[in-house]
């Protein structure tokens, strides 16, 4: 039985060969194209590892050290601190809301003048999206080296930092939201005989204001531990301290500011979640 099983299988597989040649011929360019990638792509990782002085034993010495380090972190502890750390890390919160929003609220017009199905004008909307490029493609804390020399050490030079970084990549999120917004809502308003403006105001704004606010609430949770970072640097809020912590050795006070951050991204994490579910919820009950 099994042999005779076998026997129909071979005959269904030679039929099928015979008839869709084609599809079952070996194409040799393309295996050895394939073959060819990956050899050079392991090369250029071997290349880069010898380049880059990756070394096995520095790794091994290095995780020692970490080991170390970690041990020396327990029990996390402020000292007598808590208030400073507390004010710093509420510092860095508002730096992270206010940032992200100025952000917000100067690229929503923004993304609608990149949106082709709002700018026809090839011209200008080609402007506008290779202008958000530019903003997009430089770092924030890059930004927050250029205002610190500009506006001096502190949160000020943080809220721009993240406000100008933002500000890119939230015009290009938003032009991509308003361009794949249902055309119904629009064609139902045009039928009616609004205008270009009506089209914005009453279809296009409702249909992609829960992305929008969807995103905007991800991005705060994001620009908090953006603003930790740009904080090492002089521009505000707990990053100081947990710079200055690590300089001074104080291990213990280190890992507390660590904690204390990771409870604080957590609960704006919670609650940003409870809020976009709320906001996509209640645009869904409205349609």
């Amino acid at each position: 039985m099994n042999r005779s099983l076998r026997d129909a299988v071979l005959a269904d597989r030679n039929a099928l060969r015979a008839r869709h040649s084609g599809l079952f011929a070996a194409d040799i360019t393309h295996r050895l194209l394939v073959t060819g990638l990956i050899a050079l792509l392991g090369g250029f990782a071997l290349f880069a590892f010898w380049r880059l002085e990756f070394s096995f034993s520095r790794l091994g010495s290095g995780a020692a050290q970490i080991a170390h380090i970690v041990g020396l972190m327990f029990p996390p502890t402020p000292g007598t601190k808590l208030p400073i750390f507390l004010s710093a890390l509420a510092e860095t919160l508002a730096i992270a809301l206010i940032g992200t929003l100025a952000a917000a609220i100067v690229a929503f017009p923004v993304g609608f003048l990149a949106a082709k199905n709002v700018v026809p004008n090839i011209f200008a909307h080609f402007a506008v999206r290779r202008f958000l490029d530019m903003i997009r493609g430089v770092d924030v804390l890059i930004w927050a080296l250029i205002f610190i020399n500009v506006v001096g050490l502190g949160p000020f030079a943080g809220i721009l930092a993240i406000a100008v970084s933002d500000f890119g990549t939230f015009g290009k999120l938003f032009s991509e939201a308003i361009e794949t917004a249902d055309k119904r809502p629009v064609e139902g308003i045009v039928s009616t005989g609004g205008s270009h403006l009506h089209t914005i105001r009453f279809a296009l704004v409702p249909e992609v204001f829960p992305v929008v606010a969807s995103q905007v609430l991800y991005y705060f949770e994001s620009n908090t531990r953006s603003a930790t970072i740009i904080g090492i640097v002089g521009a505000g809020g707990i990053g100081m301290h947990l710079t200055e912590q690590i300089r001074m050795l104080e291990w213990d006070k280190v890992s507390f500011i660590i904690l204390l951050i990771l409870v604080a991204v957590g609960a704006i994490d919670w609650v940003s979640a409870r809020l976009r579910h709320a906001v996509i919820g209640r645009s869904s009950v409205v349609v």
